[in-house]
């Protein structure tokens, strides 16, 4: 395919893309599924497992070999915007009131599904063919771990958001729990990620620019004020250019010493000032990215899901008790702590159920994963899995819970909408 003819099959494959996305949303919608549910399903229904299996030809003719990169590199530009804005939406404000409840639920969250997902891959790695050769069994165990204790925060922000939860005690727990949970989880799959290079250069390179990003951070915040008092003098044009230059340098820079770029972005966002000029600027670019440009990477990482490889029967048995470990040990070690640290039985499972959720964020994480080369085509389908059934879970769940109380008499109905958000347990 030449230059000129990728053009327009890059096109056609953006107006397939952002149809099918729109439409399998509407259809999920009278579910109570938000938009990024319906994204994941579409992106995974114009890949091999389903469009290819019903029609290998006409996959090929929408989606040639040849634009897939171009995809890819669309889709980059969505997901680091979004990562980006993951960050600016980090508020460690969230901790002061809910604090000593989210950091041990946020502790448990992380600790007991990556203990129990990095056991699991362990015990089951000479069963199935998990990894690609050359990776130790170890790193990949550690990888599976840690995409297994993984919380979309983002998705379960707008989840409270639209549902009118944020002043509940369990929506103000969730947040704070799921926004340290996402910080945590990916200093964590640096470090795996960082393990899995090729020698003690590539680890020494990740060390060394770690160090570097860091180091930039602090002296960002220390300037801050200073540059934050200019940047009220920039037009709503030039105080975006300056928004987008710093994005994509910072996911440059993370990118070349082995952390790739969402690593960059999300640090940039928790680092950037919150200012109606600043947030201006980062509202300009959400909107294009959200709807344009993110639901590329759905496709690409649709286009790397081959369900027909989990037809071998350890596979399919490892995928099922991987979907069992991921909801028991993330909800269920999330309601338990929230138990024992006093919280209503009303309050504590809706907390597991918001936490259990991974939406968009494994899916990054394990496309980050097959990237460098930690997860072979199998386990990135396992994976995926894993991320629709616990998304798609979430909200129906919560929709049970509610319904459950309603049909409760009053004086027997837990008040877990409407328990103050200081209360300290």
């Amino acid at each position: 395919m030449s230059t000129t003819e990728m053009g327009p099959a890059f096109f056609l494959a953006v107006v397939v893309i952002l149809t099918a996305c729109r439409l399998v949303s509407r259809l999920l919608r009278p579910l109570g599924q938000p938009p990024v549910v319906g994204e994941m399903v579409a992106g995974v229904a114009l890949g091999p497992s389903v469009l290819g299996l019903l029609s290998p030809g006409l996959e090929r003719a929408v989606f040639p070999d040849e634009i897939r990169p171009v995809l890819y590199v669309a889709g980059q530009v969505g997901l680091v915007v979004f990562m980006f804005l993951s960050g600016y939406e980090f508020r460690t404000d969230r901790l002061r009131s809910v604090g000593r409840t989210a950091v041990p639920v946020s502790a448990a969250g992380i600790v007991v599904p990556l203990l129990l997902g990095t056991g699991l891959a362990w015990a089951a790695h000479d069963a199935v063919d998990l990894y690609p050769d050359g990776i130790s069994p170890s790193v990949g165990a550690l990888f599976v771990g840690v995409t297994v204790a993984i919380t979309a925060f983002p998705m379960m922000a707008r989840i409270i958001t639209e549902r009118g939860l944020t002043k509940t005690r369990f929506g103000a727990v969730s947040l704070a729990a799921g926004a340290l949970d996402d910080a945590v989880a990916w200093v964590l799959l640096a470090g795996v990620l960082s393990m899995a290079g090729s020698g003690a250069e590539t680890f020494l390179r990740a060390v060394i620019g770690t160090a570097g990003l860091a180091v930039f951070l602090g002296i960002f915040l220390r300037v801050r004020p200073g540059a934050l008092e200019r940047a009220r003098r920039l037009t709503g044009e030039q105080m975006l250019l300056v928004t987008v230059l710093l994005l994509f340098l910072a996911a440059w820079y993370t990118d070349r010493i082995g952390l790739y770029a969402v690593f960059g972005a999300f640090s940039l966002g928790v680092a950037f000032p919150r200012d109606p000029v600043v947030t201006r600027a980062v509202e300009a670019v959400a909107p294009v990215s959200r709807i344009v440009f993110l639901p590329l990477f759905f496709a690409y990482s649709g286009l790397n899901t081959d369900f027909t490889l989990l037809s071998d029967g350890g596979l399919l048995l490892f995928t099922v008790v991987c979907v069992a470990v991921a909801i028991i040990s993330k909800f269920g070690a999330c309601w338990a702590t929230a138990r024992l640290l006093g919280e209503p039985q009303a309050v504590a499972v809706r907390v597991g159920t918001l936490m259990n959720a991974r939406g968009l964020m494994q899916l990054i994480a394990i496309n980050v994963g097959l990237s460098a080369g930690i997860a072979s085509p199998a386990l990135f389908g396992v994976l995926v899995i894993v991320a629709l059934v616990t998304t798609v879970m979430t909200a129906p769940l919560l929709a049970l819970l509610d319904h459950r109380d309603r049909s409760r008499r009053p004086e027997e109905t837990p008040s877990a909408g409407m328990t103050p958000t200081t209360r300290e347990p």
